[in-house]
């Protein structure tokens, strides 16, 4: 149901073997869905529940990164899933001093 996929634009090619951790919000706190690093193609399919919701996913960039300059952290995405009749895909652009993001299909 929730997939992503990271593309250094760097480098122009997948992000591969890094972590990324998915949570559902439960109240004011967050509850540890999976964790899982990208393959070689920088894509992670996560086996959960198809459950109404506000996720997050946390990109473990600075792992990434350890031996490059960069500016950004590791790096929270939050978002709204109202229909469970649909795949979500949360892609990631990403370079040592940005990234971007989209609703993916």
């Amino acid at each position: 149901m929730i997939s992503t996929h990271i593309l250094d634009t760097t480098k122009g090619a997948p992000a591969a073997d890094v972590t990324v951790v998915l949570e559902q919000q439960q109240g004011s706190s967050w509850k540890e869905i999976g964790t899982d690093k990208t393959n070689t193609d920088g894509r992670i399919v996560f086996n959960c529940p198809k459950e109404k919701g506000i996720y997050r996913l946390t990109f473990k960039i600075e792992e990434y990164y350890k031996t490059e300059e960069h500016f950004f952290m590791n790096t929270p995405i939050i978002f709204n899933i109202q229909n469970i009749d649909r795949k979500y895909h949360v892609p990631m652009l990403l370079n040592p001093y940005g990234y971007s993001t989209y609703r993916g299909s």
